[in-house]
């Protein structure tokens, strides 16, 4: 059997990976986060760790608000290309600061295949032990959705249990206090909606009914023409 050079196994054993490197416009001269200081890190986290460093995505002056930042989607596209089997930062903040965002690129990891190296966190998804770290913040970002999702619902509840409208605009027929929130008679629309009721008992179908409105000087919220689908709405309120 032929035997495989040591030098072979090593280059086989080596990871590729993009360092990315952020600093918003207030952190530039901030020690321990200054480009300068993220690149010596991550020059040093690549050397001990057996990793090859394809680029270094660079995005300056830019805030973690969203994860839509130039260098990061450059970083992201070499991953998913297959051209860096690893993204490397620095720390997890310089990625993102958003639990929601850290899931949705936890997510993209698992299902795309490449992992994530943190220097000052030790996370190394090339290992049992950072995917297992990897997993539990995918789990925790999973939870804080659910729970936002359970908090906002909640105080919906809360906000119709105490006849509070929470639909946007005031239906037809309605309109909003100076809060916003409570929904008032608006006189004028109920009206016409009793004239279409009235008409539409009679006999008359959906588009006479609002040929009959026209005719009377009574137009829709927005202006125009009745259409049926909107005379259906009125003869049909509550």
């Amino acid at each position: 059997m032929t035997r495989r050079p040591a030098s072979h196994l090593a280059a086989s054993t080596r990871t590729r990976a993009v360092a990315y490197l952020r600093v918003s416009t207030d952190k530039q001269a901030d020690h321990g986060v200054s480009l300068d200081a993220q690149r010596a890190k991550v020059g040093a986290f690549a050397a001990l760790y057996d990793v090859d460093l394809v680029t270094v995505e660079v995005d300056a002056g830019v805030s973690a608000k969203t994860l839509d930042r130039p260098a990061l989607a450059r970083a992201l596209d070499l991953l998913r290309s297959g051209q860096a089997d690893a993204l490397l930062v620095v720390k997890l903040d310089r990625l993102t600061r958003s639990v929601r965002d850290l899931g949705a690129l936890v997510d993209r990891c698992q299902r795309e295949g490449w992992a994530l190296l943190s220097v000052s966190e030790q996370i190394d998804t090339r290992t049992a032990a950072g995917r297992l770290v990897l997993n539990v913040l995918a789990s925790v970002a999973q939870w804080e959705r659910e729970a936002i999702g359970e908090r906002t619902a909640a105080a919906m509840a809360h906000l119709r249990a105490e006849g509070r409208y929470t639909g946007g605009e005031a239906p037809y027929g309605y309109r909003l206090d100076a809060d916003g929130r409570t929904l008032l008679l608006h006189e004028g629309e109920q009206a016409t909606i009793r004239t279409a009721q009235d008409l539409r008992a009679s006999g008359l179908s959906l588009r006479a009914v609002g040929a009959a409105l026209a005719a009377r000087g009574l137009a829709p919220r927005s202006g125009g023409r009745w259409h049926p689908q909107t005379v259906r709405a009125l003869v049909e309120a509550a």
